[in-house]
């Protein structure tokens, strides 16, 4: 039995935070990814999902770890995301529905 693969498989969510909302200033845009995810997929999915062209990616694995909760021990997971370089002069709007 054959998987058929959608394009939103290769995108988990949009990672809206403080440092990710000063990015876009510069064209970057920053996805969760899927630990199987590579630059060759991500630029394609991306591109046709949003109608973008991507001139670069940087993909990050971010490990996981331990922290100090209350006094016990809490396991963080780790993931996976994409900073994705948009050409100069277009955007992705998070705030409309894909």
């Amino acid at each position: 039995m054959i998987k058929k693969l959608h394009l939103y498989d290769k995108i988990l969510s949009p990672m809206v935070t403080e440092k990710s909302t000063n990015m876009s200033e510069q064209n970057k845009v920053i996805f969760k990814v899927p630990s199987s995810a590579n630059k060759k997929n991500l630029k394609t999915n991306i591109e046709k999902i949003f109608k973008v062209n991507i001139t670069k990616i940087n993909i990050i694995n971010k490990a996981s770890r331990i922290k100090l909760t209350r006094g016990r021990k809490v396991r963080i997971s780790g993931f996976k995301k994409a900073i994705i370089t948009l050409k100069k002069g277009q955007s992705i709007d998070f705030t409309t529905g894909i």
